[in-house]
């Protein structure tokens, strides 16, 4: 075995080196407001969200993937059980008109974060197993096809459309680095998009999205407004940035600023260049998790890296070209940026999976 990819790890420890840094800028005052101390939510965010992931992510790098590829079907099961629980009263969680919490009275978590992963596991074993070798793969998109719909069920109820697309999308991906045929990759592709409209359609609040995006001045002090303060908070950054702990927008103006607005607070404070030094961080992780998939002879493996890394790219730049006008809005955090524990402990699970494939390299 090689050495853990060295690059990967100093990329993800920059980033939330500079999570904790605009969390702790963000959340003083807030947390002062709310619970009479200026550190609640960054200690909240370091002992239930950084400590648990650090230590489950070092355990996944340890353990042997074979535990992962053999455990995989039995993950994802329970994932979906926990899933169904967050319909269920007393034990389910809702915030904001969305069903997508467990709480336990001691802590809560949001298992639509965990099940990107535990899809991903899943999956990738899938596809090993399967030992594509031929053209005729009608049985197997048909099969991946009923897998994706068992999971869109339950995010569609929740709902967390945001959570599907980056599951299909990585499972896109994923399928088709397993060599399946091109057409039926756009088969995939055509069916999402066109479940994706119907689901704008049907409901009012994703087609005012929808809507913001096509025609940004659209009621800018209905369902334009957070777009629009995204806007002036990333435009005022300038070149160098306002300075730490100067944003004017973060408490009144900007919803969200800890979870999904975070990175136009971001822009705001550190400016252009800091912004994309944070973009070229996510680029260079992309890469080297995609370099580890490339480099890997085990099947299991590189199904693996292509879809973690899929994933914590694709709702980085998703939530990046959300913020800056270029995608709709979504309610998905900023990979090792946004505060919120359930989200940082699949990631770095996800990260330490990662690390343990590039040793086997």
């Amino acid at each position: 075995m090689r050495k853990p990819d060295y690059i990967l790890l100093s990329v993800v420890g920059i980033l939330i080196l500079l999570g904790i840094m605009t969390l702790t800028s963000i959340s003083a005052v807030l947390s002062q407001e709310k619970f009479g101390s200026s550190t609640f939510f960054l200690s909240h965010h370091l002992l239930f969200g950084l400590l648990p992931g650090f230590a489950l992510g070092f355990l996944a790098f340890r353990l042997s993937l074979a535990f992962f590829k053999k455990w995989a079907p039995v993950l994802v099961l329970a994932n979906l059980f926990l899933m169904v629980l967050v319909f269920v009263p007393k034990i389910g969680m809702s915030f904001g008109g969305a069903s997508r919490w467990i709480n336990l009275g001691i802590i809560s978590f949001q298992p639509s974060e965990f099940l990107k992963l535990s899809f991903i596991l899943y999956l990738a074993a899938w596809l090993d197993t399967l030992k594509i070798k031929t053209k005729n793969l009608s049985n197997t998109l048909i099969a991946f096809l009923i897998i994706l719909g068992v999971i869109s069920l339950l995010l569609i109820l929740q709902p967390d459309i945001s959570t599907l697309a980056i599951i299909v999308i990585s499972g896109v991906f994923m399928y088709f680095s397993a060599g399946t045929l091109f057409r039926h990759t756009f088969l995939i592709g055509a069916a999402a998009i066109a479940g994706l409209l119907l689901l704008v359609k049907i409901s009012s609040y994703r087609l005012d999205r929808f809507l913001v995006f096509l025609k940004p001045e659209l009621d800018p002090m209905g369902i334009s407004y957070q777009i629009k303060q995204a806007l002036i908070a990333v435009g005022s950054g300038g070149i160098w940035g306002r300075g730490l702990g100067t944003s004017a927008l973060r408490f009144i103006f900007l919803p969200q600023p800890m979870a999904d607005s975070i990175f136009a607070i971001f822009s705001e404070e550190i400016g252009f260049i800091g912004s994309v030094i944070l973009i070229l961080l996510f680029l260079i992780f992309a890469w080297q998790g995609f370099k580890i998939a490339k480099k890997s002879r085990n099947g299991f493996y590189k199904f693996s890296a292509v879809g973690i890394s899929s994933w914590i790219t694709l709702q980085a730049l998703i939530n990046i070209g959300a913020m800056v006008g270029v995608l709709p809005l979504t309610g998905i955090p900023l990979p090792f940026i946004s505060y919120g524990g359930s989200a940082m402990i699949a990631e770095l699970i996800g990260v330490g999976i990662l690390l343990n494939i590039s040793k086997h390299t």
